[in-house]
């Protein structure tokens, strides 16, 4: 029988779009989170010099050109608001003049709806040093919100830059940031960017969010990046379940492009999470365990999805399949029992093992592994990884674990999924 490795991947877990994150960033002037490119009024202002009580004062010097501009941008008079801000800026000398006159300026913009005088009057607002840098980095991810609604990434991109510039671990600029870098077509920024999302959520001791783990893997699949691999792994360790099990598998082999015996210890990893879903995985198992010699664990598998449910027998490629395990010798624990006996050499002793791991016998299984590992020429790193799934499905998390993290080379990464199995499951 040959071993089919599809290249197909229906991706279930990509739910999680770019527009519907970008739809949490509203506009620069915004308090709430709704996508609107200007302000109707500066309701995140502090009170202004119009204000009863002068809460925000202005100097002397300064106060009467500031009135002037104050009354020029709530008349709306754009003909003659540049001549008073300029009055107004050449009067500054405090920090308080300096956020007044940048408040006026950005309220300005925001009614005549232009982002680049609204760009210049957060800048000025940033450099006056009056707000704090929340506040700041509040005001620049709204800009680049609406810079990205108008499709303007590379200025999108600048402002989310100054606000992770203010607050580095700042999760909605970096979830916007990789938004912005995907549309640019920058695929490994934009994951990048949101792999530190994830990072900044465990340093703070919390759960990154699924969906972020979502959106990553999304990107980072479609380019084929090899980030995917681990995302993928990290993911299900934080969020184990059917789905993205098989979803974090079925991208590892459809970029690494593992061989049968790796393909066949994934399935089986698939198996014991009870991931297996449909008729394709049931045929790759059966066909790839048959390949490998195991017949009775093809044709165990066969009969799992039959019950499952999954699979029809008298149908193609299950009904050719059958009928290839028919003619197979199908080995018993007696017939087991007999060859450990008599087997030299290692790798004999491992196909004896996993004949006893497909009969459930995991602790013969065990035993198995353990004679083939203290004879000479032995595979370590198979025997090893062979020796922790059956220790994972036995129950024995810590012996799972000390084998699989003893785990080099070609079969490294197949280790590390189990080994979160252990971690998860066992």
């Amino acid at each position: 029988m040959k071993l089919i490795t599809t290249t197909a991947l229906a991706l279930a877990l990509i739910v999680t779009s770019g527009a519907a994150i970008a739809q949490r960033e509203g506009g620069y002037g915004a308090t709430a989170q709704q996508p609107r490119p200007m302000p109707t009024q500066t309701e995140q202002q502090p009170q202004g010099p119009s204000d009863a009580g002068f809460k925000i004062k202005p100097s002397a010097k300064a106060l009467k050109p500031i009135i002037e501009l104050q009354k020029a941008v709530n008349a709306n008079d754009t003909a003659n608001i540049p001549a008073k801000l300029a009055e107004a800026n050449a009067a500054a000398t405090t920090k308080e003049d300096k956020y007044i006159i940048a408040q006026l300026q950005l309220k300005a913009a925001a009614t005549s709806n232009d982002t680049a005088s609204a760009a210049a009057a957060i800048d000025a607002i940033a450099a006056s040093g009056y707000l704090d840098n929340a506040s700041v980095v509040s005001l620049y991810r709204g800009l680049g919100g609406s810079y990205y609604k108008a499709n303007q990434f590379d200025k999108a991109g600048a402002a989310y830059e100054h606000a992770l510039a203010l607050q580095p671990g700042d999760e909605q600029a970096l979830t916007m940031l990789a938004e912005t870098r995907n549309a640019q077509g920058r695929k490994a920024d934009a994951v990048a960017a949101l792999q530190k999302v994830i990072m900044a959520s465990k340093a703070a001791g919390q759960k990154p969010s699924e969906d972020i783990y979502k959106r990553a893997l999304g990107i980072a699949y479609d380019a084929k990046l090899p980030a995917a691999v681990p995302l993928g792994r990290d993911w299900v360790a934080s969020f184990p379940n059917a789905v993205s099990w098989r979803n974090s598998v079925a991208i590892y082999r459809n970029i690494m492009n593992p061989d049968v015996q790796d393909t066949l210890d994934l399935l089986r990893l698939l198996q014991a999470a009870g991931a297996l879903s449909d008729a394709e995985d049931y045929q790759l198992f059966a066909t790839a365990a048959a390949e490998q010699g195991n017949f009775v664990e093809a044709q165990n598998v066969i009969d799992a999805g039959v019950a499952a449910g999954k699979v029809n027998p008298s149908t193609s490629p299950f009904s050719e399949i059958v009928i290839g395990l028919k003619s197979k010798p199908k080995v018993t624990e007696a017939d087991l029992a007999a060859a450990s006996k008599t087997a030299t050499s290692a790798n004999a002793l491992v196909r004896i093992g996993d004949r006893y791991y497909a009969l459930g016998q995991y602790s013969k299984a065990v035993d198995t592994y353990r004679l083939a590992m203290a004879k000479p020429g032995a595979d370590a790193n198979l025997a090893n990884l062979h020796l922790g799934m059956a220790l994972a499905r036995s129950g024995d998390k810590a012996g799972a674990a000390a084998a699989l993290n003893k785990v080099s080379g070609p079969h490294a990464e197949i280790a590390k999924y189990w080994l979160i199995y252990t971690q998860t499951h066992a």
